[in-house]
């Protein structure tokens, strides 16, 4: 399915999301109407348009998982990073973004592509003519409104991170397209880097505006499901730190930081588990109930005790194992084997020893279930203290205190009996950071965007599989995802990335 009719697949994203669609809407007679000039003809019509964009996101293409892919934009940055190691238990499924050989025919590739312009198609139903309603219920409309500009904007942001040939702000190197309309005919063309932040910036900052005055909130304290005001305002901390605009990061990172503190020591395992106390950590989820899919199956697959890849030694080396609460959360031990049991942290069986093979613990599941169904967290409080801390330590001078403060504050939270450090320096503070990031994040969608962006080499010093490539230098043509050839063939406007024509 090509970006040009991915505005018209309703269909294609129910596919994706599997069952999920069928209780959103019936695709064909309204698909019709909405592609017409009066587009839907009620509020709930839009609303429930809305919920099926919210319903995409748990397709296995972009944070669910299925028999072919893996979440795109949910553990596979990681895999494809030097925290995770795949294991000679690995189906191979994904070996060829793990290893940095794919090619402009790679099916998860054009199935990534598609999960996310599936999202930015039904956002973009949501939107079409909504404004006729804007003068007889406003606050209404700028709640949906908001939510899909939001929507819309976190997909191409998420487009342009694998897409992208440059992430810095003012680039003219190549982007991805920018779709604002349910258009069937369209053939878009590959925006710069600085065009599609330039769009996606004005969603967003509109989505925030929209979602301050609106009819009703949007979450209960227990379930943040919905892009609300300060959801919307995470994700322009994200988007601002990666475009380096660090004072609006900071700005937007602090005003989330104010509404949903961070989870203490005693409640952070339990955000894996889904068991987490209310307005605390979670800022966003992608929420799942039985036969709505899984998470983190390209990792550990727990109800057949299938370790693809394992946590890194280097990487568990950097936790304090005895005190950080997260060193427990999300990592452990399984032996081989039918309905084993799982030894969270450095826990051993009563009697037998330590066991050696290690597994990532994160996305095992709800309560003792061990089936891969959770909730996925997309943006936490966590998040917004190392956005925070970065932003305020390039930022230097006096700025350097509050970045220090940020980074003790979040290791506060973590890491029992702590005792805040002094760090001196920009350069080491800022390294201080980035360290923190990769263990707060681990495992969450962040390490290869964050290498990404601060032009580092992927160096793997910890490999099983012996074709495993082990090195990535910040030039290779592999950061940028080639666009996939079906969308070359039928769309004659769109460039193929840099190095795969």
């Amino acid at each position: 399915m090509k970006l040009h009719t991915v505005a018209v697949g309703l269909s294609l994203g129910c596919v994706l999301a599997f069952s999920a669609c069928k209780d959103i809407i019936e695709i064909e007679p309204d698909l019709q109407r909405a592609g017409s000039p009066q587009g839907f003809s009620s509020l709930d019509e839009h609303e429930f348009a809305l919920t099926g964009a919210y319903a995409l996101f748990r397709a296995p293409a972009y944070y669910g998982n299925g028999s072919h892919t893996t979440g795109s934009w949910a553990s596979l940055p990681d895999m494809m990073a030097d925290d995770l190691v795949q294991t000679t238990e690995d189906f191979g499924n994904w070996g060829t973004q793990a290893n940095w050989t794919y090619a402009t025919d790679e099916a998860d590739i054009e199935m990534a592509w598609v999960a996310a312009y599936s999202v930015i198609g039904q956002a973009n139903l949501t939107l079409r003519n909504i404004d006729q309603f804007a003068a007889t219920d406003a606050k209404r409309v700028n709640r949906i409104q908001g939510q899909a500009l939001a929507i819309r904007a976190m997909a191409h942001f998420d487009l342009l991170r694998f897409w992208g040939e440059s992430l810095d702000r003012n680039s003219a190197a190549k982007g991805v397209p920018y779709k604002t309309t349910v258009a069937v005919e369209d053939l878009p063309a590959r925006l710069t880097v600085k065009e599609t932040y330039d769009n996606i910036l004005k969603d967003l900052e509109a989505a925030e505006a929209l979602l301050s005055d609106v009819d009703k909130v949007l979450n209960t304290p227990t379930n943040r499901a919905y892009l609300d005001q300060v959801a919307t305002q995470a994700l322009l901390a994200r988007v601002n730190l990666y475009t380096k605009e660090y004072e609006a990061a900071e700005r937007y990172a602090t005003s989330v930081i104010t509404a949903l503190p961070l989870a203490d020591q005693a409640a952070f395992p339990g955000i894996w588990k889904d068991t987490y106390p209310a307005n605390s950590e979670v800022i966003w989820k992608v929420t799942y109930s039985p036969g709505e899919g899984n998470v983190g199956l390209g990792i550990h697959i727990g109800s057949v005790n299938r370790n693809l890849f394992r946590p890194a030694t280097h990487l568990e080396g950097l936790f304090n194992q005895a005190n950080d609460v997260r060193f427990a959360a999300y990592f452990g031990s399984r032996a081989t084997g039918n309905n084993t049991p799982i030894y969270a942290g450095n826990s051993t069986p009563a009697s037998g020893g330590p066991i050696a093979r290690r597994i990532v613990t994160k996305f095992i599941g709800r309560a003792n279930v061990v089936d891969n169904l959770l909730d996925w967290k997309v943006l936490r409080t966590g998040e917004m203290y190392l956005i925070r801390a970065e932003a305020r330590a390039t930022q230097g001078g006096t700025k350097l205190v509050t970045a220090l403060a940020d980074l003790n504050a979040l290791r506060a939270a973590r890491i029992r009996n702590y005792e805040p450090v002094v760090i001196v320096g920009e350069q080491a503070l800022l390294n201080a950071i980035a360290l923190e990031r990769r263990k707060e994040l681990f495992a969450e969608g962040h390490r290869w965007f964050d290498l990404k962006r601060t032009s580092r080499t992927i160096t793997r010093t910890d490999k099983e599989v012996l074709s495993a490539n082990t090195s990535l230098a910040p030039a290779a043509r592999e950061w940028a995802w080639p666009i996939p050839q079906g969308e070359i063939d039928a769309n004659h406007n769109i460039e193929q990335t840099t190095g795969y024509n």
